[in-house]
């Protein structure tokens, strides 16, 4: 890891951070000078618009509705990312601040990165603003040309308030009479092109993103007065854990699950991920479950097929929908409780969560098949992601697997960039620490290196290859454990280890407790620990930064006065017996470190 390959490729890493970082830093040097237009208090209307939501809000969701609200009310313009996992509520959060931009006059664009969640989010906000005075319009392939330009007309006029689409929205041909608010929906769904383009249109626009791609800490401490966060972790308090199978092509469980679901008069998607032959699985789902609705519905479908296919279905004029991955952004159809995936092994990691995300969304007991072929050997990464899919079933979860997912693909696009191959040659982590140190650097912080600690080998302690038989994940494992640098960190770790891998063995225990004792050696500023043995007892000299008064004085109080050496800034002390692990060493720092001197 130490080589001069490896030094290259993290220089080539830094010199990519550090062009984000100065990107992000120039962003804030702009926000900062720019004067945004301060949104009046809430309304009457807007009190009996919110009261029309159905559900009770989560904490984080209230948290969040606060915050934006505040940006929007200040003179700065907002740029908040509101993340949350799928179905904790970020629409409801963006539906408020569109409803409270609209009171004092301004528009908002809705943007979206497919027809069908356009289409969805055109119906939901139709609805939530039947009794009130706004006109919403939708552009995207569902509208005819005569509707799209009755809307851009309107957009010109100020008689459109708000406009719900796609990519179109983002013809710079498209005029609005006074855009106040932009509203970007699934932000991780779309590239490079659109989000520059994004930029560009949203100059002197509050912005509200909302994405299901998660922000870890040290990113978040980075874009801390950047752009602001707001992080969505409470589940809706119906939602129950989606049970979830993962195992080989079953027929007989396939129409098990569609008739169970019939039974309790509900809906299935049924994913096949090929246009090509996906009219044959239908029939073929026909034969199985003669009593079954069947309909199917893909994105190379007529426009106006499309859209009636959805609609009908949504109004539950079918059973069972085998459709593409179309269903896989923001789609909500609360009736729809069991998902069937037949070809789970070709799908990514972060759909596969999405399309979870999809079933059991009004409170019901929700079901997830995910299918691989009979009698086929998975690869390696369709294993893993199979796996992990598996294992994560609560609510709440999809921070865990889009970090995986993150790993594998790179976090790039969270910045606006991709930098998926930068990111697979360092590591996610250690990427967005670089970006992170560069942001620093970029506002002329001070950045501080990770400081190395030199520890005596004492016991077992590492982790063996039939506990973690992949050696990237082991290679992984590691990294992620070097990284911690507190006590909470630590326990973060373990908890995933046994998560993902099952009962920690002894050599990984150790290793656990020679991570501890290097935690406690930060904390404390020692940057060196040797031991020798000496008869019946054992020598230890630690190597100190420094040495606070309390500690010299309960040192020289225990150890007598020569004890501490003001030149080489080294502490020599003794324990009795011979020394076979580190948890003696551990306990002793936290002792002369950490224990004030009592007072005589």
């Amino acid at each position: 890891m130490g080589g001069a390959e490896w030094q290259r490729t993290r220089n080539k890493a830094r010199v990519a951070a550090k062009g984000i970082a100065d990107e992000l830093v120039e962003l804030y040097r702009l926000r900062a000078g720019a004067k945004g237009f301060q949104f009046s208090s809430d309304t009457q209307w807007q009190i009996e618009m919110e009261n029309l939501f159905p559900f009770t809000e989560t904490p984080d969701q209230q948290r969040a509705i606060d915050e934006v609200k505040a940006d929007m009310e200040s003179d700065r313009p907002m740029d908040r990312l509101i993340c949350a996992d799928v179905g904790f509520g970020k629409t409801e959060i963006a539906l408020r601040a569109v409803f409270k931009a609209v009171q004092d006059g301004k528009q908002v664009a809705l943007l979206v990165p497919t027809t069908l969640l356009a289409s969805q989010h055109f119906t939901t906000l139709v609805e939530r603003f039947a009794s009130f005075p706004v006109k919403v319009a939708m552009l995207s392939r569902f509208v005819t040309d005569q509707e799209a330009r009755e809307t851009l007309a309107g957009l010109a006029d100020g008689s459109v308030d708000v406009v719900v689409g796609t990519h179109k929205l983002l013809n710079e041909s498209i005029k609005y009479k006074d855009l106040g608010l932009l509203v970007v929906d699934e932000e991780q769904r779309f590239g490079v092109s659109h989000k520059d383009a994004i930029k560009r249109m949203s100059v002197g626009v509050d912005v509200l993103t909302l994405t299901a791609s998660p922000i870890p800490r040290t990113l978040e401490l980075a874009l801390t007065g950047i752009r602001d966060l707001s992080m969505v972790t409470t589940p809706p308090t119906d939602r129950q854990p989606i049970l979830t199978h993962v195992g080989e092509h079953d027929e007989g469980a396939i129409v098990e699950a569609i008739r169970r679901e019939l039974l309790r008069e509900g809906q299935v998607f049924y994913v096949h991920n090929r246009v090509s032959d996906i009219e044959q699985v239908a029939k073929k789902l026909t034969l199985l479950v003669p009593e079954a609705r069947v309909v199917v519905a893909h994105a190379q479908m007529d426009e106006g097929q499309l859209e009636q296919i959805v609609q009908d279905f949504w109004e539950q004029q079918a059973d069972v929908l085998v459709c593409t991955t179309i269903v896989e952004s923001g789609i909500d159809m609360p009736t729809v409780n069991t998902l069937i995936v037949d070809r789970a092994d070709r799908l990514g990691l972060g759909q596969l969560h999405q399309l979870r995300g999809r079933v059991g969304r009004a409170g019901a007991r929700a079901y997830a098949y995910l299918f691989h072929p009979k009698d086929m050997v998975l690869s390696e990464t369709a294993y893993e992601r199979l796996r992990c899919i598996g294992d994560n079933t609560a609510l709440g979860s999809g921070f865990k697997i889009a970090m995986r997912d993150l790993e594998i693909r790179g976090a790039g696009n969270l910045l606006g960039h991709e930098q998926s191959g930068t990111v697979a040659e360092v590591g996610y982590d250690l990427y967005v620490q670089l970006v992170a140190e560069a942001v620093k650097e970029a506002k002329g912080l001070p950045v501080v290196p990770p400081s190395a600690v030199i520890l005596p080998r004492l016991g077992v302690a590492h982790l063996p290859n039939d506990y973690i038989d992949s050696e990237d994940q082991r290679l992984e494992a590691y990294r992620r454990l070097t990284a911690a640098s507190g006590d909470e960190e630590l326990d973060d770790v373990v908890a995933e280890w046994r998560d993902r891998f099952g009962p920690l063995p002894a050599a990984a225990e150790g290793l656990l407790k020679v991570m501890s004792l290097r935690i406690e050696c930060l904390k404390n500023g020692i940057s060196e620990i040797s031991t020798q043995t000496q008869g019946d007892r054992t020598l230890i000299r630690f190597v100190v930064h420094a040495l606070v008064p309390h500690v010299r004085e309960r040192v020289i109080h225990r150890y007598g006065a020569r004890a501490f050496d003001e030149t080489t800034m080294e502490l020599t002390a003794t324990l009795e017996g011979p020394l076979l692990t580190v948890e003696p060493l551990t306990q002793l720092v936290r002792e002369v470190w950490m224990t004030a001197p009592s007072v005589a």
